[in-house]
């Protein structure tokens, strides 16, 4: 009779888990995959051509450069839309939290993904390409306002993307190496996507017309 009574309350929850289960593994099936080719902002264009528009319409926006733009999602995610930080460890094996909140393609904190949020009066998701996009264009933004940095000035902007924007003041970068020659790779990547979209910008335009939306 216990027996019975135990079954009757495990099966519901087997075949919540199962379905729990299901809808996340079908969830993760139609995220979209990060581009085969990360070097060629034609060829990421042509792989997801919906990623053009919404570099489009960020550079409507808020004025920033697309291959800025792309050359930190490049950097802070490889485009995966889930990427997160490594993971803290206590004596060496215990997990114990992230490094940080950064999430999504444009690896935006919590902070800085919530000033986004009232500054603009837009909700979102940081594993949205369009929405990651904008939230970078919003960034870059206002640090020419508030610091004086061009938006195509993509070296010290992603160094004050990076270290935020009271960091870049105080020169916190000053003392990381690694994070100036980063900045070097992300302004030369930048700068490589630029000459590769001038190439195939007529024929990213001309596709426009063919798309549904």
């Amino acid at each position: 009779m216990f027996a019975h009574s135990l079954f009757k309350f495990i099966k519901p929850t087997y075949c919540r888990l199962v379905l729990l289960l299901g809808a996340s593994a079908i969830l993760s099936g139609c995220a979209t995959p990060p581009p085969q080719d990360q070097n060629n902002l034609c060829n990421i264009f042509r792989e997801h051509p919906k990623w053009y528009k919404a570099a489009l319409d960020m550079e409507d926006e808020w004025g920033t450069p697309m291959q800025v733009a792309m050359a930190f999602v490049k950097q802070e995610s490889s485009f995966r839309h889930d990427a997160r930080p490594p993971k803290n460890y206590v004596l060496g094996f215990i997990p114990w939290g992230r490094v940080s909140s950064a999430y999504g393609y444009a690896q935006a904190q919590d902070p800085a993904w919530s000033d986004y949020q009232k500054a603009t009066r837009k909700g979102g998701s940081r594993t949205n390409f369009a929405d990651s996009l904008m939230f970078i264009g919003w960034y870059t933004h206002e640090t020419q306002r508030q610091l004086g940095i061009s938006k195509w000035d993509t070296y010290n902007q992603y160094l004050a993307y990076h270290d935020g924007r009271g960091g870049y003041r105080r020169g916190t970068y000053k003392s990381k190496p690694t994070l100036l020659r980063v900045s070097r790779k992300v302004e030369q990547q930048a700068k490589d996507y630029g000459w590769q979209l001038k190439q195939c910008r007529q024929e990213l335009e001309d596709n426009r017309s063919w798309w549904p939306f």
